[in-house]
């Protein structure tokens, strides 16, 4: 398989995640909605997962970084301070491979400037959602769905400052909503108007800002690594010159390669101090940090880590898929880390046998508050044991008639598919054992 090449095939990732309760196209009983996508009981506990493994990452396990929850509707001067409102309604052309955009005016011909595929015609791309608050609809009333969770921050910086007392480097960190009127989109999840966010804006003394840089970029391409993902499907990518914003004085990419080739998974950005002093000029607050050591004020350097939740989520999907062949039938398992697994532990009494069904609920009690647990007892326990292979189940316990008697249930492990008798007593302290050192990511 050439290396810019996936090995597994979006249709089959988006065949997976219908069948099997991960994601399914939103109002999909009117016909679905271009580019929206509800997540089902097994794909909210993935999502949720990616999202706890990202917090104790970037908070939890951090003494520099602390969290907010900023609003979806912000002020409308936010935006026009940020540049948003001015350059997300210029006439733009679109790379239609790239999906780089530029004002009309700063490109030449019709063909992309960095790989030379064809541009769209000039649209006049309103990239934010508006809306009005209130009951009259006029401009004085006009807000938006906020395209990005950094500003919600960089509004946020004195009261943080002021309330937790750091003194720099320091980081804020959020995860939401964000919304874009995306012209082109497509590839499953990867690309859509309504997606989630996980963004850290770390503040550091402008001279310091490279260092910090290029700590974010190695800090970052090596969690994806301790999450299991592979190597070889992770490049890191740095931007040209003519490819960076303006304020921006250096951006890296994460990218994985996709079923559709290598696109960004997240983006590490020097942004200088552009956005501080943006909005101190439009909203006339102070918002420097005064520097008890040098005895000076300065607007800090901003790094900013951003990724997409939607986008790790197909990465670990695509990433952990595989096909196998066991005894002369495919099965198809995937190997999610056992951490981000949607559920850890699967209950299977081997059928609906009376006799089964009380002492199988009574060890499903005794799990479900430590783990994430299912009790499945419908088709056959072969069956059951694929369905629970293709969901990325790591561990799953089967109680038997030998149960009843000899008070032992079989544990069996998910890539292995390796099998052992344990006493019943003794379940919960084994799965703990055989789960806890990989719930857990430094």
């Amino acid at each position: 398989m050439p290396e810019d090449i996936s090995n597994v095939a979006m249709d089959t990732i988006v065949s997976l995640c219908k069948r099997r309760g991960f994601i399914f196209p939103s109002s999909d009983i009117y016909g679905g909605l271009e580019s929206c996508w509800d997540y089902g009981p097994l794909g909210v506990e993935l999502k949720r997962n990616v999202k706890e493994a990202w917090w104790k990452s970037m908070v939890q396990h951090r003494a520099d970084i602390v969290g907010i929850d900023a609003s979806i509707i912000m002020h409308p001067n936010v935006w026009k301070a940020s540049g948003h409102v001015e350059g997300f309604s210029d006439p733009l052309v679109e790379c239609k491979k790239c999906n780089l955009r530029w004002r009309t005016d700063e490109v030449e011909g019709d063909k992309c400037k960095i790989c030379g595929s064809p541009l769209t015609e000039p649209r006049l791309f309103n990239l934010m959602f508006k809306t009005f608050m209130g009951p009259v609809e006029n401009d004085a009333n006009v807000v938006y769905l906020r395209p990005e969770t950094a500003q919600g921050i960089f509004v946020n910086f004195d009261n943080v400052m002021t309330t937790i007392r750091k003194k720099l480097p320091f980081g804020i960190a959020q995860i939401g909503k964000s919304f874009r009127n995306e012209i082109t989109t497509g590839n499953f999840i990867f690309r859509t108007r309504e997606f989630e966010q996980m963004e850290l804006e770390y503040f550091v003394k402008p001279g310091t800002d490279e260092k910090w840089f290029n700590y974010w970029v190695q800090e970052r391409f090596n969690w994806y690594l301790k999450l299991g993902i592979k190597k070889e499907h992770l490049k890191l990518r740095e931007h040209e010159k003519e490819e960076l914003a303006h304020y921006a004085k250096g951006c890296s990419d994460i990218n994985y390669l996709f079923p559709m080739g290598w696109a960004e998974l997240e983006g590490i950005a020097n942004r200088g101090d552009f956005d501080l002093k943006q909005h101190a000029l439009h909203s006339g607050k102070g918002l420097d940090y005064f520097d008890n050591e040098s005895n000076e004020h300065y607007t800090p350097y901003v790094i900013e880590p951003s990724s997409g939740v939607d986008r790790m989520v197909l990465a670990i999907l695509v990433d952990s898929y595989e096909e196998e062949e066991v005894r002369g039938e495919k099965r198809v398992v995937l190997k999610i880390n056992p951490m981000l697994a949607p559920i850890k532990v699967a209950v299977l009494p081997l059928s609906r046998n009376e006799k089964l069904v009380p002492l199988s609920q009574e060890i499903y009690d005794q799990i479900k508050p430590h783990f994430m647990t299912q009790y499945d007892d419908s088709q056959s326990i072969g069956r059951r044991y694929r369905r629970q292979d293709e969901t990325g189940t790591p561990l799953c316990v089967t109680i038997d008639f030998d149960s009843l008697e000899d008070n032992q249930v079989t544990i069996r492990e998910r890539d292995s598919m390796e099998q052992i008798r344990v006493p019943i007593k003794e379940v919960v302290s084994h799965l703990q054992e055989k789960l806890g050192k990989t719930l857990i990511i430094d």
